[in-house]
């Protein structure tokens, strides 16, 4: 299927690795001039040298914190244009709400919440006087199924999903989408991280933890970041612009609810 992106530009965020280059690879795939991002300046040249090399197409590499105001500014101010924006940024680590004081709430918020709203207040405009615009969030499953341990994670990107569905109807006219897609078990650095963490905790092997976050997922075996990566390149499409305001849960089949 053509998409119809040739030609598109787009911005993924956080994206030298993990669910958000696949997204970058995926999009560049489909003839999209991408721009991608990320904090270290030599991971961000290897991911562009991957994706050009893996595409054929012209790669740009913004290095820039989201979290960091003046580098986020940098950062917008230097794209231009765009008709895609893949809002993504690593998460604040599980922990314990006895441990959150007033500094770590507003660290998640802002990691998880402000960096995506001021991208999107930034590009909308532009997006609407070119009657094109399609914004995706990259969230978490928490979003929908909270948990103790990522309620940090969870009330910031539930912020954002809530911040970014009172703009649906006020853009759809203009044919500006914005979806969230919440990932779970996707295999990435994040997932080894937290088999690390079971390691720690239960005194297990790292392939034993691997098999047991495996076992927890109803599909039993983690994502593949290509699998989360055509779904993005999807909802970016010319033919998904009748898809906007939505929660696209991506998790093997885990979620026990039914909204």
């Amino acid at each position: 299927m053509d998409l119809g992106l040739t030609g598109r530009r787009a911005l993924v965020c956080a994206s030298s690795k993990g669910l958000g280059y696949a997204c970058a690879l995926a999009l560049a795939r489909e003839g999209v001039d991408v721009i991608i991002n990320g904090r270290n300046g030599e991971t961000l040249a290897a991911a562009k040298a991957a994706l050009e090399a893996a595409t054929g197409r012209l790669v740009t590499g913004t290095v820039a914190d989201l979290n960091d105001k003046a580098a986020r500014d940098t950062l917008i101010a230097g794209c231009g244009d765009i008709d895609i924006l893949v809002n993504n940024n690593g998460g604040p680590p599980p922990g314990q709400f006895q441990h959150w004081d007033e500094a770590a709430w507003e660290a998640a918020i802002g990691m998880n919440m402000i960096p995506a709203l001021m991208l999107i207040r930034a590009f909308l405009p532009g997006m609407q006087a070119r009657k094109f615009g399609r914004i995706v969030n990259i969230t978490s499953a928490m979003v929908k199924t909270p948990k103790a341990p990522m309620g940090l994670s969870t009330a910031a990107r539930t912020g954002l999903t809530a911040a970014c569905k009172a703009l649906v109807p006020v853009v759809a006219a203009d044919n500006v989408t914005i979806n969230n897609m919440l990932p779970e078990r996707f295999d990435t650095d994040r997932q080894k991280m937290m088999a690390n963490l079971m390691v720690q905790m239960k005194g297990i092997t790292f392939e034993e933890a691997r098999a047991e976050i495996a076992e927890s997922i109803a599909a039993k075996r983690f994502g593949d970041p290509a699998e989360f990566a055509d779904a993005c390149a999807f909802l970016c499409s010319a033919q998904a612009g009748f898809i906007s305001g939505q929660n696209l849960q991506l998790d093997g089949g885990s979620y026990e609810g039914l909204m």
